[in-house]
């Protein structure tokens, strides 16, 4: 009986030797890392351009008239009419946004430049014998922007600075030749609220609604030895929509 089974280990013993030998033998499994996880980032600077719309609305306050050699007649401030001067629009736009790492806030600075066209004109509101007429040729803003992200979708709000060109002309309906003109580089303020949405790493579009106010600005009108004063009033109302090419940032991971 014990001969049996000092066989029976032996031949276990002989049997499982190879295969533990292959085990020995067998690297380890290699540890693989998990692929880092792609995260975007807004954090890039970008230039691009925009077009949309522009309605511009002025308010004239007749404020003196007067003809050399006689003088000038100064009043308090008469209702002179108002109206709306619209045109499409069309520019560039360049900027820079960081978005705080880990959270989906970004803050950033933008400046930018759009031609115009926008005209309007109304008749005299006493006697409708003259014709008031503006023309908003371009208008510039720099802005700061705060928003918050998530993932590729960005929304924000802007505020800042803002800056236009303006011509003016009053005549008499009966008799064009007799003119008189101005034109004026006008400041004021925007604020505005926008979204953008990175199609790619480096290409972005956005659509945005601003609200310019710009004051109340006395105006001079010359024309030969006539010379009048207007206070005009004027807010405005942008809607575009553009792309932006990035650079200097991307994604992260």
């Amino acid at each position: 009986m014990k001969n049996f089974l000092r066989s029976t280990v032996a031949l276990a013993a002989l049997i499982a030797a190879p295969a533990m030998a292959a085990d020995l033998g067998r690297p380890a499994p290699a540890y693989k890392a998990p692929p880092p996880v792609y995260v975007f980032s807004w954090t890039s600077c970008y230039i691009g351009g925009n077009g949309g719309g522009m309605w511009v609305n002025k308010d004239y306050a007749l404020t003196s008239v007067g003809v050399a050699p006689f003088g000038t007649v100064t009043f308090p401030a008469v209702g002179f009419g108002s109206h709306t001067a619209s045109s499409g629009i069309g520019g560039v736009q360049v900027g820079c946004n960081y978005q705080v790492p880990g959270t989906g806030w970004v803050f950033g600075i933008q400046g930018d430049y759009d031609w115009a066209n926008a005209e309007g004109s109304h008749l005299d509101p006493f006697f409708a014998v003259s014709t008031l007429r503006s023309k908003t040729k371009n208008l510039a803003s720099v802005t700061g922007r705060v928003g918050y992200a998530w993932d590729r979708f960005l929304g924000y709000v802007k505020g800042g600075g803002a800056w236009e060109k303006d011509d003016y002309i009053w005549f008499l309906n009966a008799t064009p030749g007799i003119a008189l003109t101005g034109s004026e580089t006008r400041g004021g303020w925007t604020v505005g609220v926008g979204g953008e949405y990175a199609f790619t790493d480096w290409l972005t579009g956005f659509v945005e609604y601003d609200y310019y106010g710009m004051g109340t600005r006395n105006q001079s009108f010359l024309g030969g030895p006539v010379a009048t004063n207007f206070d005009i009033k004027e807010n405005k109302n942008v809607v575009k929509a553009g792309l932006n090419l990035r650079w200097g940032g991307g994604p992260r991971y």
